[in-house]
């Protein structure tokens, strides 16, 4: 594949994807959506996030993997924790590397 291939298949993408949302978006301007509605597109931002993330913290190329090897998934909840009781994104971030180094150096993984 070339770099013009790899050029005109990013815009083609591009295209597909603002297309099928500028539609939708504009047509959805003119129209007030139900409270109810509203109130439930609140949860897809984290529903999509949680789908992304979960399968890439407990799965590994073994399966589903629980075990104390796993340093994303204990990162994971200290992330968690530290987001809960701080809401600073940023100390979040910083702890949830820590321990995800932290916990690979101790187990060698």
């Amino acid at each position: 594949m070339t770099p013009r291939d790899e050029f005109l298949l990013i815009l083609g993408m591009t295209a597909v994807t603002f297309g099928v949302r500028y539609f939708t978006l504009a047509a959805l301007s003119r129209a007030s959506l139900p409270e109810p509605l509203f109130r439930a597109l609140r949860y897809v931002p984290p529903a999509v996030l949680a789908a992304i993330i979960a399968p890439a913290v407990l799965i590994d190329a073994s399966g589903l993997n629980l075990s104390h090897t796993n340093a994303p998934l204990f990162a994971s909840l200290v992330a968690i924790v530290v987001s809960w009781r701080t809401r600073n994104l940023l100390f979040t971030i910083v702890l949830g590397m820590l321990a995800l180094w932290t916990w690979k150096a101790m187990f060698g993984v």
